[in-house]
């Protein structure tokens, strides 16, 4: 039958009852058959297989019909070659639900779009993918199972994996050859019945399905291996973790030289069309992804994700599987015993170039009692709040001699700016604030008006004063970090929680480099603006008169 008969039969079944068993048995079987008759209606099958799909879940919920189990998993074995959620799905069939990889983190590997992304590789619109998430949440083991996957579309084809030691490489290709040959936990063999194993080799990472080809399905090598004319790539290049700790991310002359091997060995191993997955930590601007970020920015084909440990809008933690998951305390906890550098290369995927950094721990005055008696002055001084990312940052400082004591902030990207008036003028209410400086650019005069006028209705007593900022940013940040450097103390580490503002606004102001992207440069700024206006403060001359002067 041609296209437009097997389209007006299955428009005929649809109109039948559509919570019988044997409507949506006949649009499956239809499906079947016209997929057999010709691959070129795969795309109308696979509407029809959706529509069994989700009604065989429905009318089990309604009728505890197991027939309408059996008819699901007909809908999704018929996908599984060529949808990979599909595939994911039916690949661990036989599997109890808590030994399962997908199944109990398919929310949120979809939710991050990182199962859309895969499937968008095999679709071709994408060539090259980078991945990066916090340790532990099974990347790499998504990474074997998409290999897997393609080693049953693709027989024929080859493909390289690439890492920095040969632990990894080996943990690999176990995974594979377990998914793709281990028939009494995954499915693969029923996926694809008619891709028979041929070979594998242990020693040197290969394995090798239906015939005898010169380069093997999946080959794993590792860096520093000697691969000239031993491993080549016509599907898959994949580059996981390619940096092996911090010791390397933090010298420049190794992530200049794997940026090399990258280029030189790992790339070179490409056969035209070959594409690219990249997954791993990002520990520093300069490692290959951020590399290829500056490269391929802005390019519909290239794809770059990078989810942190905890969503920034909702709090939650993003990785909160259904088993062995990772809960918000569980990241707090881990970040007690870390710097936030670490800290925000690991878990946030916030590479920071370590030997640029303006500010660094070491550097910092450190603070957990106040001096005796009373500041001087207590001082604060605003950057409102813009669009983005950008943060609304106000520090509330003590004066005592030529130390300025860091006391409370708030550092808070909420766009809620009714709760940020509330927030800023219950920290200077509370405070006792004498003097703070709003800056002016982007409406910040309207919100020093606003801000004052609660301040006022809450009891409090503060002279808020507005200035505009003209001077180049970058440049008043790094001339100003010395005076910042000399005469703030900021408290102690045990005495705040990473989460809290003061807390982000240590993360912020330790990971601004002077040689990378700033995402986050609200902080740096804001102090740099405290400096200049304390020195205003101190370098007013002030003229007295005597009363006979002044005729009084």
């Amino acid at each position: 039958m041609n296209f437009t008969e097997y389209k007006r039969i299955a428009n005929a079944l649809k109109m039948q009852p559509s919570n019988k068993y044997s409507t949506w048995d006949n649009i499956m079987q239809l499906c079947l058959n016209m997929y057999e008759d010709n691959h070129d209606y795969l795309k109308y099958c696979l509407k029809l297989s959706k529509a069994v799909k989700l009604s065989a879940q429905r009318l089990l919920l309604q009728n505890r019909d197991v027939r309408f189990e059996d008819l699901y998993w007909q809908a999704v074995k018929f996908e599984a070659p060529h949808l990979f959620d599909s595939y994911l799905l039916y690949l661990e069939r036989k599997r109890l639900e808590q030994d399962r990889f997908y199944s109990p983190k398919r929310k949120q590997l979809n939710k991050h779009g990182l199962i859309q992304s895969l499937q968008d590789m095999e679709d071709d619109k994408l060539d090259i993918l980078s991945i990066s998430m916090p340790p532990g949440t099974q990347k790499t083991t998504l990474e074997k199972f998409f290999c897997s996957w393609i080693i049953g579309r693709h027989p024929d084809d080859f493909s390289l994996f690439f890492s920095h030691s040969g632990d990894i490489t080996r943990m690999f290709y176990d995974g594979v050859m377990d998914i793709t040959t281990n028939s009494d936990e995954y499915c693969w063999q029923e996926i694809f019945p008619d891709v028979k194993f041929h070979s594998t080799n242990a020693k040197r990472e290969t394995i090798n399905f239906n015939k005898y080809k010169p380069f093997s399905n999946i080959q794993c090598t590792s860096v520093g291996s000697k691969n000239a004319g031993k491993v080549r790539a016509n599907r898959y290049l994949y580059c996981d973790d390619l940096i092996g700790g911090i010791e390397e991310a933090l010298n420049k002359n190794i992530l200049d030289k794997l940026w090399r091997i990258y280029g030189t060995d790992a790339k070179q191993r490409k056969m035209d069309g070959c594409k690219e997955i990249h997954i791993a930590t990002r520990w520093s601007v300069h490692d290959v992804i951020g590399r290829l970020i500056d490269i391929y920015e802005g390019n519909d084909k290239a794809r770059f994700i990078a989810i942190p440990d905890i969503d920034p809008v909702t709090g939650e933690s993003n990785f909160d599987y259904k088993y062995n998951g990772f809960s918000v305390d569980f990241f707090h906890d881990q970040e007690l015993t870390m710097d936030e550098i670490s800290y925000k290369c690991l878990y946030k995927n916030e590479p920071i170039e370590r030997e640029g950094l303006l500010y660094t721990d070491e550097e910092l005055r450190r603070f957990i009692t106040l001096p005796l008696g009373e500041p001087d002055a207590i001082l604060g001084i605003c950057d409102t709040k813009n669009t983005g990312t950008d943060s609304m940052f106000l520090p509330c400082l003590l004066k005592y001699g030529n130390d300025y004591y860091l006391t409370a902030c708030i550092c808070d990207d909420n766009s809620n700016y009714g709760i940020q008036y509330e927030r800023t003028s219950d920290l200077i209410v509370n405070t006792k604030m004498q003097q703070c400086q709003f800056e002016s650019n982007n409406g910040g005069d309207r919100v020093a008006l606003d801000v004052s006028k609660l301040v006022e209705e809450k009891g409090g007593v503060c002279n808020i004063t507005t200035k505009y900022t003209e001077s180049n940013k970058e440049t008043k940040i790094i001339v100003n970090a010395d005076w910042v450097k000399k005469h703030v103390l900021f408290k102690a580490r045990t005495e705040y929680q990473p989460k809290s503002d003061y807390g982000k606004m240590m993360g912020f102001l330790l990971s601004y480099s002077v040689r990378g992207k700033n995402p986050h440069d609200d902080v740096p700024d804001g102090l740099a603006s405290f400096a200049l206006f304390v020195q205003n403060l101190i370098g007013a001359t002030v003229t007295t008169y005597s009363r006979a002067a002044l005729g009084i």
